[in-house]
């Protein structure tokens, strides 16, 4: 698939322009039999009409009809580790980065290690996630939807995130038990289940499964194209309708 760059598009207007100009002075000739009337006329309907396409854009911008502003929303991919919400989210975002609006991933591996310090305790996923909220909201204020994925395990979390930010995407990824230990290829859940890792999610700590998700994916039977598929359709549906071009 091929898309159309800036350079080329600058080219294929100024080869239009040239194409329509010659076109203009070659017709002039043909009536007229004056080149220097035909060439006179070309250079008059070239400069005009880049004057009369410029006053007619401007008025345009000033126009409401047939626009359609886009709310910014987030997209939310909660579940346990090695459920496939982070696959899953990476080709949500690449997919929804060729459409004309602003958008922006996180993903809590990113965010912790900017802050390390940041600890796995209840009170410490708590504080954690009203960090992120914050940040959600500040990209929204300046009409940036957001891609997250975060375990975020507490219904206590995700209930401010859907109450504080606008537009707000529940995706419950999950997978089955024999599904996460097949995926464990550096086998964090059984160094969880003998002790060496704390407060891990699913094994020495609770994983709250969420209430009333917009959207369930459920990794055993689901492969990530087909997630990510059934998540921007719902988006487009719901959030983006009537939006041209999408």
């Amino acid at each position: 698939m091929f898309i159309e760059s800036k350079s080329r598009s600058v080219v294929k207007a100024i080869s239009w322009r040239l194409f329509a100009t010659t076109t203009t002075i070659i017709i002039v000739f043909i009536f007229f039999c004056r080149l220097d009337l035909a060439i006179a006329a070309g250079i008059f309907e070239s400069i005009s009409k880049i004057l009369i396409y410029f006053v007619h854009e401007r008025a345009w911008t000033k126009i409401k009809f047939g626009k359609k502003r886009i709310e910014p929303f987030v997209i939310w991919f909660t579940g346990v580790p090695l459920s496939g919400k982070t696959t899953i989210a990476d080709l949500v975002y690449k997919n929804m980065s060729k459409y004309s609006f602003p958008l922006e991933r996180i993903d809590s591996k990113d965010i912790r290690e900017v802050i390390p310090e940041i600890g796995y305790t209840r009170p410490d996923r708590v504080r954690h996630l009203k960090r992120i909220e914050h940040l959600i909201k500040t990209l929204q204020k300046n009409s940036i939807s957001v891609v997250s994925s975060f375990i975020s395990p507490y219904v206590e979390s995700r209930q401010s995130l859907r109450k504080n930010t606008d537009n707000y995407i529940e995706v419950y990824v999950k997978a089955s038990d024999e599904t996460l230990r097949a995926r464990d290829s550096k086998g964090v859940y059984a160094k969880a289940e003998r002790g060496e890792i704390v407060n891990f999610t699913g094994v020495s700590d609770v994983y709250e499964e969420p209430l009333d998700p917009e959207i369930i994916i459920d990794t055993d039977i689901m492969s990530v194209e087909e997630a990510a598929d059934v998540i921007i359709k719902y988006i487009r549906k719901n959030v983006l309708k009537g939006v041209i071009g999408l």
